[in-house]
């Protein structure tokens, strides 16, 4: 799976306005120059982000934008989504082969890459805006989430 530009710059955008939330709100310049990415680029990205609730913009003069949700409550998952990233490794035209991927069927390898298309989102959708800012392990915050949201039962069964 290759990650297109869209949701790496995206998440990078995100991550410069939570790291300088103090100085809020950030303009697209700032994070342009800082983060190497065309201004007219996050434009188009930050229109997405604004219309899915990720950020709100202020106008005026020391306009630009802030998060609308806690970097802590905000998964990486909904930031690559808000921009229209698709997150598939098949090559299905819908990524679960209902259109086909060869002959209009799976191919012999399609739920190998449909399982590894799974356990990057799941992997994405487990780590905060706020854990990256925070270079906190990710993995490790990751799996912790998970773990936290589906306990392992130590009843005895049986």
């Amino acid at each position: 799976m290759k990650l297109s530009t869209k949701g790496r710059y995206a998440v990078m955008a995100m991550a410069d306005i939570a790291a300088h939330r103090d100085e809020q709100p950030i303009s697209l310049a700032d994070i342009a120059e800082r983060q190497e990415i065309s201004q007219e680029y996050l434009e188009q990205l930050f229109a997405k982000l604004r219309r899915a609730g990720l950020v709100e913009s202020v106008r005026g003069p020391g306009g630009g934008y802030c998060l609308a949700v806690d970097a802590d409550e905000l998964w990486i998952a909904d930031v690559v989504s808000a921009v229209d990233e698709p997150m598939q490794v098949t090559r299905c035209q819908d990524g679960d082969a209902v259109n086909g991927c060869v002959g209009g069927g799976k191919c012999v390898t399609h739920e190998l890459w449909a399982a590894l298309g799974r356990q990057i989102y799941g992997f994405l959708a487990a780590v905060t805006l706020g854990d990256v800012v925070a270079k906190r392990n990710l993995a490790l915050a990751a799996s912790v989430r998970r773990a936290k949201s589906h306990p392992v039962s130590t009843t005895p069964t049986g």
